[in-house]
């Protein structure tokens, strides 16, 4: 692969000419003076909080190539190196990914749904690598700016492009899947995520129908055939002129789920790909995460690429922090595990989180705990959503529970009393509480929304119980 990303006469192609001409080409895209390396371009954005326009005299004194600014303060900053100027920054770094969208030869997926995008995503990444050089989005950058940012950072040569497409409103997925107009997209599944901004299942299905209206001529839209709102998401497909391939459980899908079983760690999956038989291992647990590899092969079939050898690398498929992550923590009297769900919840992927905790095996003595944060934007319903949890919690065989939050309350009440570990009103009141109860051969497991802080719960764990 090229170090070089964009050439000088490429970006005056997009934006104009530069202040002053540059060392050479950019070999990269950021947006962020902290993770910027020597060569790259930096986009001034403009946030909430921040703005990126204060930044880019640092940008250009640690290396960076070029600055993009707005054209109101492109002249005072180009004292510090060239500038690129436009209006606005951001429909600026949305031209550059078209751009770079234009002139790539790759196969493109775009993932999309309410739980499982990000696992999907990467699965994806090592599947297609083994085929060829392929990009995709870092970390969850799936918005109106992570997008495009990855759009723009994709190498001419690249032979496959990944992009997670998220949203929590109507109306947000249509103009991001507009820029990456993938050959093929997938949607995980539907769940009453962000409900309270939708009002029903229907409605959050219909946004998520959303990226089908980019998908390219005689693409492939890949869907969960056990998910509710399946056939809304197939008719939306077929009105757009894509042909459909499934996945999951249900007979009839393309890529079937006929047998999983636990091995260290992970999975062993027997499954039916378009009518043949085909085994192999996945390195995380938990059925969540054999139905995403499902979908992940049918969208490696469908980009052209080998099906054998993709699902063959998905033994070196590892989940990402927060999203299932397990690791060893240490208490005086041996290791107990933690089970590292800390990301973000809603009721799907909750249970399914507790499923992971109730397929787990305690060392002697220890037990099975759920540590569980509030799930957030569920609307009226969010208290009745998390007491109902209870007979998950219940099936999990889970022996303690410790919750955080108002509406995790409502759990805690509906669990068994002796069941209840402690209730707190934050997850760093809860700390103590849980840190004093915990014992050799434990398994943690520790879930909730982004806003109940549960991830600096396990921050915070991980400092208190690591082996030094």
């Amino acid at each position: 692969m090229s170090d070089i990303l964009w050439r000088e006469s490429e970006l005056a192609d997009v934006f104009g000419p530069p202040s002053a001409p540059l060392a050479g080409g950019v070999t990269g895209v950021s947006i962020d003076t902290r993770t910027l390396n020597p060569g790259e371009l930096f986009i001034a954005i403009k946030g909430d909080t921040h703005d990126g326009h204060d930044h880019v005299a640092k940008a250009l004194a640690g290396g960076g190539a070029a600055a993009l600014a707005s054209t109101a303060r492109a002249n005072a900053l180009s004292a510090f190196g060239p500038i690129f100027a436009v209006d606005d920054t951001l429909r600026g770094m949305e031209k550059l990914g078209v751009a770079a969208r234009a002139r790539t030869r790759a196969r493109v997926a775009a993932v999309t749904g309410s739980v499982g995008k990000t696992s999907a995503k990467e699965m994806l990444r090592l599947m297609l690598g083994v085929s060829g050089t392929t990009h995709a989005s870092v970390a969850s950058f799936n918005n109106h700016w992570g997008v495009p940012l990855t759009l723009s950072r994709l190498p001419r040569d690249a032979a496959f492009a990944v992009f997670e497409i998220g949203m929590n409103h109507p109306g947000e997925i249509t103009p991001l899947v507009g820029f990456v107009r993938p050959h093929v997209a997938m949607v995980t599944t539907v769940a009453p995520v962000h409900i309270e901004y939708f009002g029903t299942l229907e409605a959050i299905a219909d946004a998520k129908a959303e990226i089908f209206s980019g998908v390219e001529p005689g693409g492939v839209a890949v869907l969960n055939r056990d998910a509710p709102q399946y056939e809304r998401l197939r008719a939306a497909a077929l009105v757009r002129g894509l042909a459909v391939r499934t996945f999951g459980a249900a007979e009839g899908a393309d890529a079937r789920l006929i047998e999983m079983t636990s091995r260290d760690g992970g999975s062993r999956l027997a499954i039916e790909l378009q009518r043949r038989r085909l085994s192999f291992d996945l390195g995380a647990p938990g059925r969540h995460m054999a139905e995403n590899a499902l979908g992940a092969l049918l969208v490696v079939e469908a980009l052209g690429a080998d099906v054998k050898a993709a699902a063959r690398a998905l033994r070196d498929f590892r989940p990402q922090k927060g999203r299932g992550e397990r690791f060893e923590l240490y208490v005086p009297d041996g290791p107990f595990t933690i089970i590292d769900e800390s990301y973000n919840a809603n009721p799907v992927s909750m249970r399914a989180a507790l499923k992971l905790l109730g397929a787990s095996a305690p060392g002697a003595r220890g037990r099975r705990i759920a540590v569980i944060g509030d799930m957030l934007e569920l609307g009226s319903e969010g208290s009745a959503m998390h007491a109902a949890l209870a007979a998950d919690l219940e099936a999990a065989q889970a022996d303690l529970l410790f919750a955080a939050g108002p509406l995790s309350k409502a759990l805690y009440d509906a669990a068994p009393a002796a069941r209840r570990g402690h209730w707190a009103a934050t997850s760093e009141d809860l700390r103590d509480a849980l840190g004093a109860a915990l014992s050799a051969g434990d398994v943690v497991m520790v879930k909730g929304s982004n806003g109940s802080r549960m991830g600096p719960l396990v921050a915070a764990l991980r400092e208190k119980f690591s082996r030094a």
